[in-house]
């Protein structure tokens, strides 16, 4: 263990991207710093590699220190992912410098809202939050491995923006990769419909009637009219906005078996959609069109590329949770529980700048846009 000159004071603090030869020491502090839920070697080692973390140490005397940030790619949200110091240097002001230079890391990487959990019988570190601005907005019950929970809190980066005008809405993964639909239908119904219960056969169930059967690859995803459909049987009322009126997702494929069968389930859908008086509007829906039928209490699903969050040009549905001046907030379902450096909180409420919601809602070289409208 490193131990700290007497005569080190704060301004003998600097701020530095970490190196792979911080990671022994760094080791050393998070074993004296927690109990459980431990960062490891190979998960320090990912993050001074990755693009979307960033790992910073405070330094005077050898490392002191560190801060872990998860980037959200394609969106404006930042999480701290944690904070530690050693024990040693405890009281010297390190955890307020570190936390300091996260946020002005977050804000070169254009973000503007940095969230965190901390448990809630860390009273110090909810204080330091609490005075540099941060509000606690949610907790998750027996977060942590000791059962203890957890205090959401956030922080909006860039002063004047405004608080966003958003609806609560349960939070669900998809539990396969190909039923994003699905589970953001889920999420609306959860949140529309006071009684209903969300599981994992209700989500292959809803899969099962509005998927187009073939993609590019691998399985089919959800038609937007089959969604609505889906949505009305289930008790809401649906509206679809198509900016084309031929048949959705056959560009790139080549099997003309695979193309014939999903031209037979588009014409079957808006056979459907027409019989059973769901409308479809064949035009792009304004984003202050968008705005205004979240304010008349109608919730959307929006397909988009995720070509900006993952570089695989995949469509993707979401849900739209709220709006500001600035931004476009949506739950995510595609959620990877194995990935160290991801949280629930990554995909709930994820503020996306309007000029690139725009982009990633136009998907393909057709720039397809489609959204499912819902109420009751």
């Amino acid at each position: 263990m490193t131990q700290l000159s007497h005569s080190i004071s704060l301004s003998d603090v600097f701020v530095r991207s970490a190196t792979l030869d911080d990671v022994t020491r760094l080791i050393e502090i998070e074993n004296s710093a927690f109990s459980g839920d431990r960062l490891s070697r190979r998960s320090f080692r990912h993050a001074i590699k990755s693009q979307g973390a960033a790992l910073l140490v405070a330094v005077a005397d050898g490392v002191l220190g560190y801060a872990l940030l998860h980037l959200r790619q394609g969106t404006r949200l930042a999480r701290l992912y944690s904070l530690a110091v050693s024990p040693e240097a405890r009281g010297l002001g390190v955890a307020k410098t570190l936390l300091l230079a996260i946020e002005k890391q977050a804000m070169k990487q254009g973000k503007s809202l940095l969230r965190l959990e901390v448990s809630e019988k860390n009273s110090q570190a909810i204080q330091l939050y609490s005075k540099l601005g941060y509000r606690e907005f949610g907790h998750y019950q027996a977060y942590y491995e000791d059962a203890t929970d957890a205090l959401r809190m956030q922080k909006v980066l860039r002063p004047g923006q405004e608080v966003p005008s958003s609806r609560r809405v349960p939070w669900l993964a998809q539990g396969t990769p190909f039923t994003c639909g699905p589970a953001s239908l889920q999420m609306v119904l959860s949140t529309l419909d006071d009684g209903y219960q969300a599981t994992p056969d209700k989500e292959l169930d809803i899969w099962r009637e509005a998927t187009t059967i073939f993609m590019t690859s691998g399985h089919g995803g959800s038609h937007p009219m089959g969604l609505a459909l889906a949505a009305k049987k289930r008790g809401l009322k649906a509206e679809v906005c198509l900016s084309q009126t031929e048949p959705l997702f056959v560009d790139g494929v080549r099997d003309e078996l695979k193309k014939d069968v999903i031209i037979r389930v588009h014409v079957s859908f808006t056979r459907q959609c027409e019989q059973q008086s769901v409308p479809v509007q064949y035009e792009a829906l304004a984003m202050q069109a968008l705005t205004t039928a979240f304010d008349q209490g109608k919730l959307a699903i929006i397909l988009i590329s995720t070509y900006r969050m993952d570089g695989k040009k995949a469509p993707h549905w979401v849900v739209m949770s709220g709006y500001d001046e600035h931004n476009i907030y949506v739950h995510d379902p595609d959620y990877e529980a194995n990935d160290q450096l991801q949280n629930e909180m990554d995909c709930q409420y994820v503020p996306i700048a309007r000029k690139e919601f725009e982009k990633m809602s136009r998907f393909g070289q057709k720039r397809l846009q489609a959204i499912v409208l819902l109420w009751v």
